[in-house]
């Protein structure tokens, strides 16, 4: 016997994948969307989703388990931390002093990630709040090369970074995930 989980996925086509492509609403029919910023809002938006079934179907101590000690690092962490990125994202385009920590204190988002339920909804709403107000601010500049805050970052610097700070952590989530319940899948 193991303690470990048997790896499994609700793919029937490809036995590497999180859900069959006809299931996936990442999937779309039809073409990319054409220009840079519509690619950029798109690529974030799948990695977004992405972050969000990996979290799919787990209670709060699943969420909050933290699969890879010593890592301080769980779903429900990346999920807080992720907001707190947002925030902190929209701090490079003001000119002004940056916001307060969402979570307080250095490193909050994982410390903080308990097994309760209340700090679970906490988490997912403040994600969807603070995506929300980045995106808002973000879209107020639709010219990618202009550059904003006190040292001048392009707008396009910042929708690459949002993508790659959604595509690092997701791949986080994909081994979080499995060693939570076994569940395995792009």
């Amino acid at each position: 016997m193991s303690d470990l989980p048997q790896r499994w996925t609700r793919a029937t086509v490809y036995p590497d994948m999180w859900a069959d492509p006809d299931d996936d609403p990442r999937n779309s029919d039809g073409p990319a969307p054409d220009g840079e910023l519509p690619t950029f809002r798109d690529v974030l938006g799948n990695f977004r989703l992405t972050l969000l079934m990996k979290c799919d179907g787990l209670d709060p101590e699943q969420l909050a388990r933290r699969s890879v000690p010593p890592s301080t690092m769980s779903l429900l962490g990346l999920v807080r931390h992720m907001a707190e990125v947002e925030r902190d994202w929209r701090t490079w385009i003001r000119p002004d002093e940056p916001a307060a920590k969402l979570y307080g204190v250095p490193d909050g988002d994982f410390d903080g990630a308990v097994a309760d339920q209340a700090v679970v909804g906490g988490a997912f709403a403040d994600l969807a709040r603070e995506q929300a107000a980045t995106d808002e601010a973000l879209l107020m500049h639709p010219d990618l090369g202009e550059r904003l805050g006190r040292d001048g970052i392009a707008v396009r610097e910042l929708w690459v970074h949002r993508v790659e700070e959604y595509a690092r952590h997701c791949g986080h989530a994909d081994l979080l995930r499995e060693c939570v319940d076994g569940r395995v899948g792009q």
